[in-house]
Formats: C-alpha cells, sequence, structure tokens
C-alpha cells in the first residue's frame, strides 16, 4: 500500500462547482501556471505515513525528477524506484529485485501520479481555503481538495502553497483506510538539465530481476 500511495507522490486538474472556494480557487490556479512554466523540475523530500489508531508513524526521504510527463522517484531507505517514460511505469523493489510495469494511467498505480504533485489544480474537486500559516519560516496557505468521485481510495488532499513563490511545500492524503499520507519538499530546482535515459528501467543494469507485466 506504501508503493501505491508513493505514486501518490509525487493528475492535471480543474471542475468547479458552487461550493469551491474562490480563494482557495485562484491560489491553485496561479501554483499550476507557476509549475507549468518549468521545461523539467527537480526536488527532495520527506515521506510520511501515519495512522493514529495503529500508532504508525513513519518517515522517508526521497527524491523526484521529472519532465513533462516522465518522472523518477526515488525512496533509498524503502529500496524503490518508480521510473515512467510518460507511458510506461516501472516499480523495482531493490530487496526482492522485482520490477513491476504497468500503463501510465492505470488506476492501480495511486491515488494521484507523482508526474502531477505539483500540479496541483485539477478536474473533479472542491476547493477550500483553510487558512494562512508559518512553517519553517515561510509563509504556507493551506487548501483542502475533496473529491466528487466518493469511490476514490481517499477523503481528501490537503495541499499547502508557498506565498512568496507560488510553489507546492506540502501534499497530505486522507485515506480511506485511515492512513494519511504525506510529502514534504525540503529542496526544489526548476529546469535542471535532465537526459532522458533517466526516465526507462534498464533491466541490463539489474542482473536476475523479476519482471512482472500487468499491461
Amino acid at each position: 500500500m506504501r508503493s501505491t500511495a508513493i505514486i501518490i507522490l509525487l493528475l492535471s486538474w480543474l471542475g468547479m462547482s458552487a461550493q469551491t472556494d474562490t480563494k482557495a480557487k485562484s491560489i491553485l490556479e496561479q501554483a499550476s501556471n507557476k509549475m507549468q512554466s518549468f521545461q523539467s523540475i527537480s526536488a527532495d523530500f520527506a515521506f510520511t505515513m501515519d495512522n493514529t489508531k495503529m500508532n504508525i508513524h513513519e518517515k522517508n526521504s526521497g527524491s523526484l525528477l521529472m519532465k513533462g510527463k516522465k518522472y523518477l522517484v526515488k525512496l533509498p531507505e524503502m529500496g524503490m524506484q518508480v521510473i515512467c517514460d510518460g507511458q510506461t511505469v516501472w516499480n523495482f523493489m531493490k530487496e526482492a529485485n522485482q520490477v513491476t510495469i504497468s500503463d501510465a494511467g492505470d488506476e492501480g498505480q495511486g491515488v494521484i501520479d507523482p508526474a502531477t504533485i505539483f500540479n496541483v489544480y485539477q478536474e473533479g474537486y472542491l476547493f477550500r481555503f483553510i487558512e494562512d500559516k508559518q512553517v519553517n519560516g515561510k509563509m504556507i496557505s493551506f487548501i483542502e481538495m475533496t473529491p466528487e468521485d466518493k469511490n476514490k481510495e481517499f477523503t481528501k488532499l490537503v495541499v499547502g502553497i508557498e506565498k512568496q513563490s507560488l510553489l507546492v511545500n506540502s501534499l497530505v492524503t486522507h485515506g480511506k483506510d485511515g492512513n494519511q499520507y504525506g510529502i514534504y519538499v525540503s529542496v526544489f530546482k526548476s529546469n535542471p538539465s535532465v537526459a532522458d535515459s533517466e526516465f526507462f528501467f534498464d533491466k541490463v543494469k539489474h542482473p536476475g530481476v523479476e519482471v512482472v507485466d500487468f499491461r
């Protein structure tokens, strides 16, 4: 489930209704426009999983490299990598030496495609402004996003947008199973030089890897 949730991590958006908060909509529009202006991005982040009832509190570090619809998510402490070339997704688990392959956009990848974690203005959501709050010396605007589709695996997303830079600072997913998955960005770089070869899983570099193809 954690590997599925990462693919939280790190889909593109709109869909309004009378219940949508105008202030929240404006902030998300500005943030999405800012993110879409970049050709590529890299980010370091902390990934957390919390379940109060089960007394589970986990934290792992990770990194995201993204270029258009292509992305590479690394979670070294979990021995995991998720790679997408825009069409195919490879989910590699180092300890098991196994890679699963699926088509980009498949439901089984998780609640949110990591390639669009920074594009926070989506179709099918109601938006509500929560508050402005200072976090680690930065003023962050927090916005609640509730899916109109009640069959989603989560009840809401809470996204934090840095007011000055209009960059995504955090994203917390509230799962129906009681788990809360959080992504907290610590380092962000825009337009780094990235080769397309970064977004492909090379079996030759992983001798004996077990391949499970779900396509």
